[in-house]
């Protein structure tokens, strides 16, 4: 067992259920949703991006892209809370439902990238 690609699955693991405890919650309530949690969930996010680099294979820069989506996805969301609460205003249903909206689409890209783990380390011969 090596520890580098024990902590490479945790990390991708990692991003996907911090992604899904975000999302997780009536998409019309902000009370639902922890921004700390977001915040949690794009410097895992970014992290698994970073450790996807290098990997020269057809399924490695598949799986460095789904990371880049969810990157994309999760900051759009942060973008969007943070603008709608700017000068201390209250979010709108309308903006909560974008920023979980956007960051589901970020959970759809990090499940991509656990199934194309799980037929990686699959198809691995010993």
């Amino acid at each position: 067992m090596s520890f580098e690609k024990t902590l490479f699955a945790f990390v991708i693991v990692l991003a996907l259920t911090l992604n899904v405890g975000f999302v997780l919650g009536d998409m019309t309530r902000i009370d639902h949703h922890d921004v700390y949690e977001l915040a949690l969930a794009i410097v895992v996010s970014l992290i698994a991006t970073v450790m996807k680099f290098g990997d020269r294979s057809l399924l490695g820069s598949t799986m460095l892209a789904t990371s880049l989506v969810a990157d994309v996805q999760l900051i759009a969301a942060a973008v969007v809370w943070g603008t709608a609460t700017i000068g201390g205003t209250e979010i709108t249903t309308h903006d909560t439902v974008t920023v979980v909206s956007l960051a589901a689409g970020a959970m759809v890209a990090n499940i991509v990238s656990v199934v194309l783990l799980v037929i990686e380390t699959a198809s691995l011969r010993r």
